[in-house]
């Protein structure tokens, strides 16, 4: 029976989840609020606006009261590799069959793609409409940077489409283990997805041995993960001091508009993901919410989508009931392809440097923006800070010097953060809409099959 080989499989992390499960219900998400509520007070205080404290010194305290973050994200990036690895392999292999592979697989790639273009769309929409460049002095914030920025009236060539038949081949690494030593996420994940595969097609007793070491290694990533959420309100607490006290709230306020205009196309895109889990999946959204909060909070608070993917994990097996061999799948698969939040603030980010240096975008530089965006997005690392280094390649295609990105980098922590949250809720939302497809899938083929 299916339920007794998956068993094995998924036993040795019940332990691990459960005392997850106990950070989670101990009100982590409380203590994650205070932690940032204290950050942004403690920021205020030591940064140039208030002036109570020298900026040296108030450099050296920052960078200490910021190591708990720095910590946490170092601790989770450090096994991000192999739990990438081992969740997408077990998911694989842990599947009923090759149509129920396909279905998740391939449903999953299709989600991400869509969503991904109309998350683009949305921002290039919203841009044009409010056109946030209007709202600001681009004089005087270029007199700010450290180096005179001036546009370029042609746009750098742009990439050949006929490029793209190599770009698919170099998915497969010719050396994995290099491939996962430089962090490759995409050819990690081809070398996973063969090994995966591969396993499915042998007999469960040769491939069980692998399985065993695999849910060894993802019970060692675990671990550490469960130690990294016990400094999760301290690295909140850091990580939102030294943002604040960096930033301040003056070069927020110059950036209202542009600010307002990202965070508007966010919400709407989780307004989005809210329609389809209420219509395709017959959830409620307010349920979704309530049982991804914590995991939305902290995906808010680090700005990366690998950091929280344990969690994220755990939360849509426990607290969206979705099974594990769709959640180990499509988790690990999202984190590192589906970035539409990014995407989506790429175009606002795009028009708005268009509008500041006086680049005229036509029809055929939007399509550029949107087809770059979507490339872009698949292909970026879920780290912090990824979207404004491929901001800078977008930039260039369209004729904005790739300089420009000074001018947006005071706030893009506050937009990074936003982000990354909908990018994970879109996670989540991929795992609850193949959950219900997967379900109807086997009930229609349970009378075939008796």
């Amino acid at each position: 029976m299916p339920t007794s080989d998956h068993a094995p499989f998924v036993r040795p992390l019940t332990g691990l989840a459960n005392r997850l499960n106990r950070l989670v219900e101990d009100r982590l998400w409380l203590k994650v609020i205070i932690g940032m509520v204290l950050g942004i007070i403690t920021g205020v205080l030591l940064g140039p606006g208030v002036g109570w404290v020298e900026p040296a010194l108030s450099h050296s305290i920052v960078s200490w009261l910021a190591l708990p973050g720095q910590l946490f994200l170092a601790l989770v990036q450090m096994i991000v590799v192999p739990l990438v690895f081992a969740s997408i392999v077990r998911g694989i292999a842990t599947q009923a069959g090759g149509a129920n592979l396909r279905l998740v697989g391939i449903g999953g790639g299709l989600f991400f793609l869509v969503t991904t273009v109309i998350a683009t769309a949305i921002g290039l929409a919203l841009a044009i409409a409010i056109d946030p460049g209007a709202y600001v002095d681009v004089e005087q914030l270029r007199n700010t940077m450290a180096a005179p920025v001036t546009a370029v009236t042609e746009p750098a060539n742009r990439p050949d489409v006929t490029n793209l038949p190599a770009l698919l081949v170099s998915l497969l690494p010719t050396n994995p283990l290099d491939a996962m030593a430089q962090g490759q996420m995409l050819q990690v994940i081809g070398f996973a997805f063969i090994v995966g595969v591969a396993l499915l097609g042998m007999p469960r007793d040769k491939a069980v041995p692998l399985l065993d070491l695999l849910g060894s290694i993802l019970e060692v990533c675990m671990t550490v993960v469960s130690w990294a959420m016990r400094l999760a309100p301290f690295a909140v607490f850091g990580l939102m001091t030294r943002l604040v006290s960096t930033v301040g709230f003056g070069v927020l306020a110059a950036m209202t508009v542009y600010v307002a205009t990202v965070l508007a196309g966010l919400l709407l895109l989780v307004a989005l993901y809210l329609i389809i889990i209420g219509v395709s999946a017959g959830r409620r959204p307010l349920a979704f919410l309530g049982a991804t909060r914590e995991l939305l909070l902290l995906a808010f608070s680090t700005s990366s989508s690998a950091a929280v993917m344990p969690l994220s994990i755990r939360t849509a097996e426990q607290g969206l009931g979705v099974r594990a061999s769709i959640a180990k799948l499509i988790v690990p698969l999202g984190a590192t392809v589906n970035m539409n939040g990014t995407a989506l603030y790429q175009g606002v980010a795009t028009v708005f440097l268009a509008s500041a240096f006086g680049v005229p975008l036509d029809a055929s530089a939007l399509l550029f923006v949107v087809v770059m965006a979507v490339i872009a997005a698949i292909g970026s690392p879920g780290t912090p800070g990824a979207g404004i280094v491929i901001l800078a390649m977008l930039l260039e295609g369209v004729g904005i010097p790739a300089a420009g990105v000074a001018l947006i980098l005071g706030v893009d922590r506050l937009l990074d953060m936003s982000r990354t949250a909908v990018n994970v809720a879109g996670d989540m939302t991929a795992c609850v809409v193949l959950e219900r497809f997967a379900g109807k899938e086997k009930a229609a083929a349970a009378p075939a099959t008796a």
